[in-house]
């Protein structure tokens, strides 16, 4: 059964007093409240507080209580889950994500700790104004049953690929896809290796390895700290198993720029990837 009302809501009620409220036009502008009707949209509109977070800054740990829900505004949010020294991105959640539904709906503590991937910026919904929301109209329920249910499919697919293919193949997908994203074959990481190495459920020393071995196969080329040039594009999709498997959608931007990680963007030309 869930609990909307409890010692957190009036700890989060008296500090929401002091912090920000957003503008009712900023909120309808994402999607997420979008997809709700007018009075649900109202409600959570008057009650949202904002919260922004620094690039690599913690939002919660696991096991921590939660306050309410909370909806990404901007930026870039990864869920992480650790256990035994090793680390694994559970999903990442950009403009429209939402984050806290499991211990907001099943009560208990987060499952995974979110850290803010760049700059970002949060709204948060406390439980007694999700309650109103979800009571103001029979249709607003079930925009959250069909996030929580892509989140499960989502959840699901990336399990998959973390236990029926080899790294080899999981690091030769991403590495398409980024290429694939782009239109180019000159691609950046958009991340540490670390950070690739959660993504794709294993340790940064398989990832140096790897990518060692795709350099050596003649696959790909070094061009600079995280930045690579896919030489054969046939290849690596046949070593990614293109044609078998759904691509991996990793975390890019929406831009036709080449960077670094901690490097300024630059223009380059734009080619087709081959090998399609």
């Amino acid at each position: 059964m869930c609990h909307f009302s409890n010692a957190a809501d009036v700890a989060a009620r008296n500090q929401n007093a002091h912090e920000p409220m957003i503008p009712r036009a900023r909120l309808e502008a994402i999607p997420f409240f979008a997809a709700f009707p007018r009075p649900a949209v109202k409600v959570m509109a008057d009650r949202a507080i904002e919260r922004k977070y620094d690039t690599a800054q913690t939002i919660f740990r696991a096991g921590e209580s939660a306050a309410g829900l909370m909806v990404v505004l901007e930026g870039k949010v990864r869920v992480v889950r650790r256990a035994g020294g090793r680390a694994q991105v559970v999903h990442v959640e950009r403009a429209g994500g939402t984050l806290g539904e499991v211990p907001l709906f099943a009560g208990g503590g987060y499952p995974a700790t979110a850290i803010a991937a760049e700059p970002t910026v949060c709204a948060v919904i406390d439980r007694q104004a999700l309650a109103a929301a979800l009571r103001s109209s029979p249709d607003a329920p079930f925009v959250l049953l069909e996030r929580l249910a892509r989140r499960i499919r989502e959840l699901v697919e990336r399990l998959d690929r973390a236990a029926l293919r080899p790294v080899s193949a999981r690091l030769a997908e991403f590495l398409i896809a980024r290429a694939d994203a782009r239109g180019r074959a000159t691609i950046a990481l958009g991340m540490t290796q670390e950070q690739l190495a959660e993504e794709l459920g294993t340790v940064r020393e398989v990832i140096v390895r790897e990518l060692h071995a795709l350099r050596g196969a003649g696959l790909i080329r070094s061009l600079g700290p995280g930045r690579f040039e896919i030489v054969d594009a046939p290849a690596l999709r046949a070593r990614a198993g293109d044609d078998e498997v759904q691509k991996v959608k990793p975390p890019t931007r929406p831009s036709s720029l080449i960077v670094g990680e901690g490097a300024a963007p630059r223009k380059t030309s734009s080619r087709r990837l081959p090998g399609r």
